[in-house]
């Protein structure tokens, strides 16, 4: 089924503001859908097979074993930092 979309738009524009807040929750409900039929379809199987993604999780788990992993606030200062030095001329 083929769907206008810019007809769409204008549909949503024209609603009542009152109403707005349904149609973005029904947004949300489709896209969770949509979200949960792909998480079903994953091949665990397959995903415990990729060589690439087990070295990413060891990679991973001797990251934070370690203390390498950066919480979001330290992550931040982290970039800040970085982006300091950068604009200054310094290599990153």
């Amino acid at each position: 089924m083929s769907v206008d979309r810019e007809q769409l738009k204008r549909m949503i524009d024209e609603i009542p503001e009152q109403d707005a807040a349904e149609v973005l929750d029904f947004i949300g409900f489709l896209n969770m859908k949509r979200e949960r039929a792909a998480i079903q379809q994953l091949n665990v199987e397959e995903l415990s097979q990729d060589e690439g993604l087990i070295r990413q999780v060891q990679q991973s788990r001797a990251d934070r074993e370690a203390g390498r992993v950066y919480g979001q606030e330290a992550g931040l200062e982290y970039l800040r930092m970085k982006m300091r030095e950068f604009e200054r001329g310094q290599s990153l």
